[in-house]
């Protein structure tokens, strides 16, 4: 098979939650969504108009040299505000859609981790048992205990594989390739510190999270999360796609700028195989279904509040760096599936994520008053945010909120 791996661990603070608040669009318009989610968006008022010019400001110019498109929705008690910005395709100069669906990359970890707290709720996993219990074969005898509280808050010390997955030349390789659940640990190595002692964020725990939910249920993991979450909730947008390489529905292009000969061409990287991402980043979704999700979960609808309350604690241990001078230490800012911020003075929950082309998130203030989701399609994968992105995050989440 060549190349196994991963080891995401680069969406910290900033890039975690930055991504909560992200692109937007240019135009008011209801995205599409369950039956449902659609009656309540087109009963939705407008948000005021000083809120939409700033979220049209803030994507305008689209596309540029960071990005070629984006979408963005608001909504709340202000009321609610979607639209679009640059183009879904290069060639046609079709516009990004506004029921686009997109890879939501690292925000998949959010539904992985409802889903083990729903296993928690239901009394068939216990969140501070070790995952060893669960799957004894999974890491060497020598190795201390790792809860499964811990493997969902990073601070199991778990390494993944070293791959670069977001480096253009990696991924053009290697893009089409298949790995099969658990080829993206590498749990020989030494784990990185003591379990509970920091907090690492990366995909290596929520690979084990999958390979958890799968021994226990004995299904896999996309049904676990179809017939626990997208199906019960109505998110048909939504899914699990296995190594399905293609993006079905509408949905923007991806492209990455390509520099060959002193001339950049945008080179089309919306087709890949998932699976190296698997249960950690590899969903599609929509806009509207993420709004719907999160105004789901934190209404108290897909989780008791005993398991929502995990999903909303951040460990008291600092982030790893691989320094061991405290006095460089950084305060952990994931908890299980989330990740919490301060926006404008406003405590806020949420997940970013990205993939080759696609830079998104979602947040929420923890009482729904104000919710955004938004994916903008970068031109350099592995770089960060784009300006775009924080210039949206500044729109949503306003002092005056």
């Amino acid at each position: 098979m060549g190349l196994r791996k991963n080891r995401h661990a680069r969406r910290v603070m900033a890039g975690a939650l930055v991504a909560t608040a992200v692109l937007a669009g240019t135009a008011p318009v209801a995205l599409a969504a369950a039956p449902s989610e659609s009656a309540a968006a087109a009963r939705c008022r407008a948000l005021p108009e000083r809120d939409q010019k700033a979220l049209r400001d803030a994507i305008a110019g689209l596309p540029n040299d960071e990005a070629s498109g984006a979408l963005v929705r608001v909504s709340g008690d202000a009321g609610c505000w979607s639209g679009t910005s640059g183009f879904a395709e290069k060639n046609s100069g079709r516009p990004v859609p506004k029921n686009g669906r997109f890879r939501i990359g690292s925000m998949t970890k959010t539904f992985t981790a409802v889903a083990v707290l729903q296993l928690v709720a239901e009394g068939r996993v216990e969140l501070d048992r070790p995952i060893q219990h669960y799957l004894p074969d999974l890491l060497p005898a020598d190795r201390p205990p790792i809860t499964v509280r811990q493997v969902l808050t990073y601070t199991s010390g778990i390494q993944g594989l070293a791959v670069n997955s977001k480096d253009a030349a990696w991924f053009f390789e290697h893009r089409y390739d298949t790995f099969r659940p658990g080829e993206q640990l590498d749990t020989r190595a030494p784990l990185l510190f003591q379990p509970g002692q920091k907090q690492k964020y990366g995909n290596a725990d929520y690979i084990v999270a999958g390979l958890l939910i799968e021994k226990v249920t004995g299904q896999r993991w996309e049904k676990v999360i179809e017939n626990r979450i997208l199906r019960p909730f109505g998110l048909g947008d939504t899914e699990a796609p296995g190594r399905n390489t293609k993006i079905r529905g509408p949905h923007a292009h991806a492209y990455e700028a390509v520099t060959r000969d002193g001339e950049t061409e945008l080179v089309d990287v919306t087709e890949a195989n998932p699976s190296l991402q698997w249960s950690a980043a590899s969903m599609i979704s929509s806009a509207a279904d993420l709004d719907q999700f999160l105004t789901a979960l934190f209404g108290g609808k897909i989780l008791p509040k005993e398991q929502l309350d995990v999903m909303l604690s951040v460990p008291d241990v600092p982030t790893y760096d691989g320094d061991d001078d405290p006095s460089n230490d950084v305060k952990a800012v994931h908890s299980a599936g989330l990740t919490k911020m301060k926006l404008n003075g406003q405590t806020v929950w949420g997940k970013s994520g990205d993939r080759p082309g696609y830079n998104n998130g979602m947040g929420a203030t923890p009482d729904l008053r104000r919710r955004l989701v938004f994916s903008v399609n970068t031109l350099h994968m592995g770089q960060g945010q784009p300006v775009v992105a924080q210039r949206v995050i500044a729109a949503a989440f306003p002092k005056s909120s």
